[in-house]
């Protein structure tokens, strides 16, 4: 699904992007409801980037990508946490791209994730290149999603990609 933001573009940095786990629900623009085997997913596109609120089996995770006032971390490259009986990983990278390459690289995302049933696209006014755009599927019994966060103006691209799922036992 690919939407018109009717919002300002207000993270307009790549390096104003910060993460947090457990995050409530915050206000969203567009909001794309998914059910994967026995998960229910929201994936959930902010005035200020991305959220993720996965419930499987009365476990909840809530993902949240974005410029957040206040907050005190970063977006960091890669974590990896427990909790429950699930195991959650994240990772990020920047891509830093010429403005031609920027703006094929945009065409070719927009255009994978408005088509997929599990994907959700958001372009800010302003920019026809200026989008956060996520992807979801549930794959050997996990969640994952990737985001893509676009910074046209700085020729960066933020990518994310995530996975929760049950924590394997330890083989002795």
């Amino acid at each position: 699904m690919l939407t018109t933001l009717k919002t300002a573009y207000t993270d307009t940095r790549a390096a104003d992007l910060a993460w947090a786990l457990g995050r409530e629900p915050l206000p969203a623009l567009a909001v794309l409801d998914l059910q994967l085997g026995c998960a229910t997913l929201q994936l959930r596109l902010l005035g200020a980037s991305h959220q993720v609120l996965l419930d499987e089996a009365g476990n909840a995770c809530s993902e949240t990508v974005a410029c957040m006032p206040g907050s005190s971390t970063p977006l960091p490259l890669g974590v990896a946490k427990r909790f429950g009986e699930w195991e959650y990983e994240f990772a990020a990278r920047v891509e830093t791209l010429s403005q031609g390459q920027f703006a094929g690289r945009a065409q070719e995302l927009l255009a994978l994730v408005a088509d997929h049933p599990n994907g959700l696209a958001g372009t800010f006014p302003g920019s026809p290149h200026a989008f956060t755009a996520m992807l979801a599927q549930r794959h050997e019994g996990q969640v994952r999603w990737r985001t893509w966060h676009a910074y046209p103006q700085e020729g960066r691209l933020v990518v994310t990609r995530s996975r929760v799922g049950a924590r394997m036992p330890v083989a002795l």
